[in-house]
């Protein structure tokens, strides 16, 4: 009996490493060095500007006014469980010339749900997603950004590409402030980077998103300062086949 015990904990061990093996790639170093592709690395001379946990009535329409002021577009990754309570939201997004992406339905870590319950997920959220905001989505980020092998398979069946980031600026914090977002976001920013900001504090500090909104025009104008372009996913990596 302790021998067949034995053994199912050791095939189940096995199976949790598979599973949970891809979620090494939210190691940012790791990921910048070993798979670029993954940490958003596109065409020099672009920068790829991406919000995520929107769309958010309270928040996203101060976003899309910014950029608008900027004439700069973007990529937001929208949560499917806060684009159906405000559709039309998502639609604002496309008319002003973005593009929507997958963040999933619920904002839950994957490492702690099953690859059936992932893939329900993923695949709602994506349905939801296109049918609601006439978009097409090509790009999915986990939340958190953390993958499993249930993410990357489901992401490969109905045609998204993963991405995460090379900077970010940790916005989410109760105690981040315009100055620290613009100072960590531009400080590894480079051509070929991608951003992740949020533009919504759903899941982050409450009222987090208003000292993001503050930083963006630093941000962006720091890049421009640099010679870089500032656009959406789109325009900076290769579509998935």
């Amino acid at each position: 009996m302790r021998h067949r015990l034995a053994w199912a904990a050791g095939v189940a061990g096995v199976a949790w490493a598979v599973h949970a093996a891809p979620a090494i790639t939210a190691c940012a170093p790791l990921r910048r060095a070993v798979l670029p592709g993954l940490a958003g690395a596109g065409a020099a001379g672009h920068v790829a500007l991406t919000f995520d946990d929107g769309p958010d009535r309270r928040s996203t329409p101060q976003f899309l006014r910014v950029l608008a002021e900027h004439d700069v577009r973007a990529t937001f990754f929208l949560l499917a469980s806060m684009l159906q309570h405000d559709p039309g939201l998502g639609r604002e997004i496309v008319a002003a010339g973005h593009e929507v992406a997958v963040h999933g339905w619920a904002h839950q870590c994957l490492l702690w749900r099953t690859p059936a319950a992932t893939a329900d997920d993923i695949t709602a959220a994506h349905d939801l997603i296109a049918t609601t905001t006439g978009g097409t989505p090509r790009f999915y980020r986990p939340p958190y950004g953390v993958l499993t092998a249930g993410a990357v398979r489901t992401s490969r069946r109905i045609g998204l590409r993963p991405v995460l980031w090379s900077s970010w600026g940790r916005d989410w914090r109760a105690r981040a402030t315009p100055t620290s977002i613009v100072d960590t976001v531009t400080r590894r920013l480079a051509g070929g980077g991608t951003v992740l900001l949020h533009d919504s504090d759903c899941t982050s500090a409450p009222g987090s998103w208003q000292r993001t909104l503050a930083a963006l025009p630093r941000i962006i104008d720091r890049a421009r300062d640099r010679g870089l372009t500032v656009g959406p996913l789109g325009e900076h990596l290769p579509v998935p086949a």
